[in-house]
């Protein structure tokens, strides 16, 4: 099991072009997982900033590419005294597979100058049920569950035994399993946390994330995130999910809204 910055690295061949080795661990059944994707485009975007953290990114997906060697394209759009601007595009034997616009700011550990987003009630980490490569009632295996510890309520588990409450929400412990603490680019995998608001639906298939827009507010305290995800309308076997995710002080430390494509049972 390798760390999430062994699986993010990059190399810089030059004129903003950089190559990554892309990490089949890091995998919701054999498709990279979407937050993974982002994080690899911000770590290199985030070598042609003038700012140190990443704070804002919106992502889309035209293809889903394999695990192995991919190019990332960066393009410098503008600085200010507070942030860069960037664009930065993955592409693999050619072709576009994450398109994104990046802003890179600096964050501080600063509690928020208002806030009405509170942590959910939830069992304390070490009572709730943490999911394998294999999770109950899944029809494939995710591997991303082998580097990503996450822990669900037992009492939020009825879709596993074929009995989803349909509420339309989940709320997870997430740590990384190599023991490295949060940071700016690894919340990107937090904030698009397996299992999804499908599964909870009734729908436990994969759950391919088509846009995806993230806001890193502050640096999260060491430790596990607490992650609520709620979906607000599924239609047309497309699904919207908002995330948000509180660090081991009960701070917000990032949040997100994905569109993602899901399939939907037939009555």
């Amino acid at each position: 099991m390798g760390s999430f910055k062994e699986a993010t690295a990059i190399e810089a061949a030059g004129d903003g072009v950089f190559t990554a080795d892309l990490d089949a661990q890091w995998s919701v059944g054999t498709k990279l997982h979407g937050g993974y994707l982002l994080a690899v485009v911000a770590r290199a975007a985030a070598e042609l900033a003038e700012h140190p953290h990443l704070t804002a990114i919106s992502g889309s997906f035209p293809m889903a590419p394999d695990p192995g060697p991919a190019t990332i394209h960066v393009e410098f759009l503008q600085a200010s005294r507070t942030m860069t601007q960037l664009r930065a595009r993955l592409t693999q034997n050619g072709k576009p597979c994450v398109e994104a616009l990046v802003t890179q700011g600096t964050l501080t550990e600063d509690d928020p100058w208002w806030t009405r987003v509170e942590p959910p009630e939830m069992l304390a980490e070490q009572d709730s049920f943490r999911f394998s490569g294999k999770p109950p009632g899944g029809t494939f295996e995710v591997p991303i569950l082998d580097v990503v510890e996450a822990r669900i309520d037992p009492a939020a588990l009825g879709w596993a035994m074929g009995e989803p409450a349909k509420q339309g929400s989940i709320c997870t412990w997430q740590r990384l399993a190599d023991g490295s603490d949060w940071d700016p680019l690894s919340l990107l995998v937090a904030l698009d946390p397996v299992p999804p608001v499908s599964f909870e639906l009734g729908a436990p298939g994969w759950a391919p994330t088509l846009q995806m827009s993230a806001y890193i507010r502050r640096l999260p305290a060491p430790g596990p995130v607490r992650i609520r995800m709620h979906a607000n309308d599924v239609t047309n076997n497309r699904m919207d999910e908002a995330a948000f995710a509180w660090d081991s002080s009960g701070r917000v430390v990032a949040q997100a809204n994905q569109f993602a494509a899901v399939r939907v049972p037939r009555s």
